[in-house]
C-alpha cells in the first residue's frame, strides 16, 4: 500500500498513497510554520549520504531524490509522532478515529502502514527521519518526547505476542543515534529476549543438527513433557523456557502481518552478518521444528499459546514451514540450544522413552477402535452395549466366587 524509499517508488498501483504524503507535507509546514525551502535545503545537505545507503540502485535524478526524502521522510515522521501524542492524551488508541485524518479513522488503516514500514525495501535511512524531529521539536511543549520512544510505541500495534519487553523504552533511550541505520534495524535491536537470555546465549552451543534433536510438539508430549503459555505480560516474545517436563512458550497470535514481520527482521539478520544473537532467526526456526503438523498446530493452540485470525491450524503449519524452509540450517550456535538439550536429554531417558512408546501404541488403538467401531452411531450403541455385557458377567462371575467362599465350611 504505501511505498518508501527508491524501490518501489513508480509503481502504479502505489501512486495513490502519495496524496496523503502531500497532505501530511503542508500540515507539518502549518504546525511549525518553518519555510518549505529550509526543509528542502535541509534535505539537499543529506542528499549524497543517503544515496550511498542504496549502493547506487537508484536511477531519481537529485531533485527527484531530494523530493522523496521530503515527502517519505516528513510521512514517516508524522504518522509516529501523530500516534504516540494521541496515545500520552488519551491513552486509548480509540481516540484516534476522532481525528480527521482519514488514515487514522481505521485502525486498519495503521496496521497496513506499520506493516508497510517494516518492510526492508521500503527503508529510509535513519537520519533523514532524525532531522525532522530535530527541526520540528519544541522544548518548551510539556507533550514533547524523543522520536525514539515514539518507535516502539507506534510498532507495538503489530509486533507478534505482546510487542516490545517492558525494558525497551530503557534500551531505546540509551541506543546511540548516529549507529542506527533504519527503522528495521532499531526494531530488531529493541524486540529482543530478555536481559538475562541475552547474558545465557552462548553458553550451551549445540552441536546437533537440527532437523535430527529437534522433535515436534506431539512427540515431545508423548514423551511426558507438558506444554504452556507463559504469562508474564511483560516477558519477551522470545523468553521460551523449560523446567521440570514443562515447556512455557508466549503467547502467539499469527494474522496477515505475522510472516512479514519475522521474514523482513530474519532477512535483515542474515544481511547484517555481524548481528548476534539472530533471535529472530532462531524463533522461526524453534516453531518451524515443533510444528510439524496440523497436529501440533492444533496442540500448541489448545494449550493456549498459539491463535490465529485465520482460524485453522492446517494455515498455522503450512505458514511455519514456508517460513522455516526459507532459512539455511547450520551448526551455528542456536538461541534455544539450551532448550533442545535440556529436552533431548528428557527424551532419552529409558523410561520417557516406554512412555512414549506406549502413548504411541494407545493412540494407534484409539484411532484403529475409532474408524472400526465409532463410525456410525449404531456401531458405537453395540460396542457400548458389549462392554457393559462383559463387565456384568465378569461382576456376576466375581459375586459367585464370593458367595461361594462365604457359603463354603470353615476348617
Amino acid at each position: 500500500m504505501l511505498a518508501i524509499g527508491p524501490y518501489h517508488r513508480s509503481k502504479e498501483q502505489l501512486l495513490a498513497f502519495e496524496e496523503h504524503k502531500t497532505r501530511y507535507l503542508k500540515k507539518l509546514l502549518e504546525c511549525t510554520r518553518i519555510p518549505l525551502s529550509d526543509y528542502v535545503m535541509a534535505m539537499r545537505a543529506l542528499e549524497e549520504r543517503a544515496r550511498k545507503r542504496y549502493g547506487g540502485s537508484t536511477s531519481l535524478n537529485r531533485d527527484e531524490f531530494v523530493q522523496m526524502m521530503l515527502l517519505d521522510g516528513c510521512f514517516i515522521f508524522e504518522v509516529i509522532r501523530k500516534f504516540s501524542r494521541h496515545l500520552r492524551e488519551y491513552d486509548d488508541p480509540k481516540h484516534l478515529r476522532e481525528d480527521d485524518d482519514p488514515n487514522f479513522k481505521l485502525s486498519r488503516i495503521l496496521f497496513l502502514i506499520a506493516r508497510d514500514m517494516i518492510l526492508l525495501e521500503n527503508q529510509l535511512p535513519f537520519f533523514v527521519l532524525w532531522k525532522f524531529f530535530i527541526m520540528t521539536e519544541m522544548p518548551n511543549d510539556p507533550r514533547n518526547e524523543s522520536f525514539l520512544v515514539m518507535i516502539p510505541r507506534f510498532f507495538n500495534v503489530i509486533l507478534p505476542g505482546n510487542g516490545f519487553p517492558r525494558d525497551a523504552i530503557d534500551r531505546v533511550n540509551d541506543y546511540p543515534i548516529n549507529e542506527i541505520k533504519h527503522l528495521v534495524h532499531l526494531i530488531h535491536d529493541i524486540w529482543l529476549p530478555s536481559p538475562a537470555g541475552i547474558k545465557a546465549y552462548g553458553k550451551h552451543s549445540t552441536q546437533y543438527s537440527y532437523g535430527s534433536f529437534i522433535r515436534s510438539a506431539t512427540e515431545y508430549r508423548e514423551a511426558g513433557i507438558q506444554f504452556r503459555e507463559r504469562e508474564n505480560l511483560g516477558d519477551s516474545l522470545f523468553d521460551i523456557k523449560f523446567k521440570n517436563r514443562v515447556m512455557e512458550i508466549p503467547y502467539l497470535e499469527i494474522d496477515d502481518a505475522t510472516e512479514t514481520i519475522f521474514q523482513n527482521l530474519f532477512a535483515y539478520e542474515i544481511w547484517s552478518r555481524d548481528t548476534n544473537p539472530k533471535h529472530v532467526i532462531d524463533y522461526v526456526r524453534f516453531l518451524h521444528c515443533l510444528i510439524n503438523s496440523s497436529k501440533d498446530a492444533e496442540l500448541l493452540r489448545r494449550r493456549g499459546i498459539i491463535d490465529s485470525s485465520f482460524g485453522d491450524d492446517e494455515v498455522i503449519a503450512t505458514l511455519m514451514h514456508k517460513l522455516g524452509d526459507g532459512l539455511v540450517f547450520s551448526d551455528e550456535q542456536f538461541y534455544y540450544g539450551d532448550v533442545f538439550h535440556k529436552m533431548a536429554l528428557h527424551c532419552s531417558r529409558p523410561r520417557n522413552q516406554w512412555m512414549a512408546a506406549l502413548r504411541r501404541r494407545l493412540e494407534n488403538l484409539r484411532a484403529w477402535l475409532r474408524h472400526n467401531y465409532f463410525s456410525t452411531g449404531l456401531a458405537i450403541i453395540s460396542f457400548v452395549g458389549a462392554v457393559v455385557l462383559l463387565l456384568l458377567t465378569l461382576l456376576q462371575a466375581l459375586f459367585a466366587v464370593l458367595s461361594y467362599y462365604q457359603q463354603a465350611p470353615s476348617h
